[in-house]
């Protein structure tokens, strides 16, 4: 069995937010428009199952609820030229306190991520400890 992979993805919320995400129930939603080759390398190492965090960036700049990949990466249907690709994504949970980007500087166990060092990255892997203690910090437990 495949260990499960830990994810964080940035939308800005007047753009796409965790309660439109919500709201597109278990059908899920294609998270495209991902233009960054990192970023994109990202999305193609998602499987399905791996959960992922649900990062309001720019207003707000806070980690609200958590989001599970249900489809692997697929060519981007809003990419002409067909080099970058897209993950179908459905949402699990809002966290019950959102954690600040201010709050994940403050943690010393988790100045190490992405989020912090290069804080342009919209798609990051993040790693099981940090999840847990990004899940603590959100009031909700980690499974």
């Amino acid at each position: 069995m495949k260990k499960k992979s830990y994810w964080l993805l940035k939308s800005e919320p007047n753009v796409w937010s965790i309660y439109q995400q919500k709201k597109d129930g278990e059908k899920g939603t294609t998270w495209d428009g991902v233009r960054n080759y990192q970023a994109a390398n990202n999305l193609k190492r998602m499987k399905k199952g791996d959960l992922c965090f649900f990062y309001h960036s720019n207003i707000g700049k806070e980690i609200m609820g958590v989001i599970e990949i249900i489809k692997e990466s697929f060519i981007d249907p809003t990419d002409k030229q067909k080099k970058f690709v897209a993950v179908k994504v459905k949402f699990k949970r809002l966290l019950k306190q959102p954690v600040t980007l201010e709050n994940i500087k403050k943690n010393k166990d988790l100045r190490h991520l992405s989020l912090i060092k290069q804080s342009r990255l919209s798609v990051m892997e993040i790693d099981y400890k940090s999840w847990k203690i990004i899940n603590k910090i959100g009031s909700i437990r980690s499974k």
